[in-house]
């Protein structure tokens, strides 16, 4: 039987690399995201044993009315979609607008993951993987998103233990700073970039087939006794602990 997979905002970036790793690896891969266009040319170019169900993964009605087009077993979910939604966001500075930023940024990386996870966890099968995306910015910052994103951390630790009694594992891949995504909109500033690259021990940005080949060691077989971790992907610019 095929090993089924479902990536979460998998139409570009981390995601659309993740996909092509599990397929490569043997997977039918079902890619998810707002945009049905980008999924499109994900597919186009991804080719055979990936296909796309586009929904918005924070809106419930979007995620029920979708499951009728996501398979009925599956073995690897990841939950990729997110980002700063900070980033190029023009709204009232004061109380309320902080307010609604912080809530976006909570809905976009936090409750995304949940609402996905437990839609999919009936479908799951018995020695699944759950692989979820965090970021360095859990442990550096990064108001409403880095919140969000150690939000993640705390709900994959309990997660763990719901789904351990059935094999399954539950895992967060933190990178640091990736380029090759739409991370960052409209580009990182030169400074900013020479910053962040001088906090790494190995003077680079991660690739996105840094972040994808982790998480596919994570959905492989020869990762059933890791759960409830977090793996830090970013050139050493946090040690983790």
């Amino acid at each position: 039987m095929t090993r089924t997979a479902v990536v979460t905002g998998g139409g570009t970036g981390i995601g659309k690399a993740t996909a092509a790793a599990l397929a490569a690896g043997g997977l039918d891969v079902v890619i998810t995201g707002r945009r049905r266009d980008v999924l499109d040319r994900a597919v186009a170019e991804l080719g055979d044993g990936v296909r796309a169900v586009p929904f918005d993964a924070t809106v419930p009605a979007e995620i029920e009315a979708a499951l009728p087009e996501l398979p009925e077993r599956v073995e690897v979910l990841v939950n990729n979609a997110g980002g700063n939604t900070d980033f190029g966001r023009a709204g009232d500075p004061g109380l309320a607008g902080l307010r609604a930023a912080w809530l976006a940024n909570l809905e976009a990386n936090l409750v995304s993951a949940v609402l996905m996870t437990t839609a999919l966890t009936p479908r799951l099968a018995d020695g699944g993987r759950v692989v979820t995306l965090g970021s360095i910015a859990a442990a550096k910052g990064a108001a409403g998103y880095g919140a969000a994103k150690a939000g993640v951390l705390a709900w994959n630790a309990e997660l763990a233990f719901q789904l351990g009694g059935r094999g399954i594992t539950a895992n967060v891949v933190a990178p640091g700073l990736v380029e090759e995504t739409e991370f960052f909109g409209d580009g990182l500033g030169e400074q900013r970039r020479t910053a962040l690259l001088a906090q790494t021990a190995n003077g680079r940005a991660g690739r996105v087939g840094d972040v994808a080949a982790t998480i596919a060691f994570l959905a492989s077989s020869g990762a059933g006794h890791i759960t409830g971790q977090v793996v830090h992907v970013n050139g050493g610019a946090y040690l983790g602990g």
